[in-house]
């Protein structure tokens, strides 16, 4: 049965985040805010919470899933960087953009793509849940929100427990998000590739979607 946290969107309670990250370290998966719209979210390195946030996400092993990061250097550990690549990744962060990129070997290779041994990774700038990586203290992975057969993410709370109060043991209620994905870059090639134009803006990173 999930917990629901109401927490404030701009001072988030510190009392609620912490009891929501211990649920986290337990091996829960939690319903979050972001920057471009609810997310589900489960320790990295719990297999059962992964593979309960793919069955929920409706998605296999292909399935891009994000590690959320609470700055760049957290970034190094699980991702291969050049000086090309990190430029662009300081104009997206924080910020509503995923980016594709080299996983290094911190990175379980259950998580990683299974064919190309990538890795999505971003920097959200969403105040809560910038709070709760804080209490929680390492990245945690996540996935957009969105529900097997929907095509638009989910973006109220209330509605998120009523449709998943038996599968998620927690949901971060900060009101609505966005309601709009985020950017996805692939960097692992000669040039950044876009995947998906979203909340993200081009122009911001120097990019065009031709």
């Amino acid at each position: 049965m999930a917990q629901h946290f109401e927490v404030h969107p701009d001072n988030p309670q510190p009392r609620l985040l912490k009891q929501a990250a211990q649920i986290l370290h337990g091996g829960g998966v939690a319903a979050v805010p972001t920057d471009s719209s609810y997310a589900l979210a489960c320790r990295l390195d719990d297999k059962d919470a992964v593979q309960q946030l793919r069955r929920l996400r409706g998605v296999d092993d292909k399935h891009h899933l994000t590690l959320l990061c609470r700055d760049l250097s957290e970034l190094a550990v699980y991702a291969r960087v050049d000086n090309r690549q990190y430029r662009l990744l300081k104009l997206g962060t924080p910020g509503p953009y995923t980016f594709i990129l080299e996983a290094t070997k911190e990175v379980p290779r259950r998580l990683s793509h299974p064919s190309r041994r990538t890795i999505g990774l971003r920097v959200p700038a969403h105040r809560v849940l910038q709070a709760l990586l804080a209490e929680f203290g390492e990245p945690l992975l996540g996935a957009t929100l969105i529900a097997p057969g929907d095509t638009e993410p989910l973006n109220d709370a209330q509605a998120i427990l009523e449709r998943f109060h038996k599968q998620l043991q927690a949901v971060i209620d900060a009101g609505a998000c966005p309601m709009q994905p985020t950017t996805v870059i692939d960097l692992t090639g000669p040039e950044p590739l876009v995947l998906r134009s979203g909340r993200g803006e081009l122009r911001a990173l120097g990019l065009s979607a031709g």
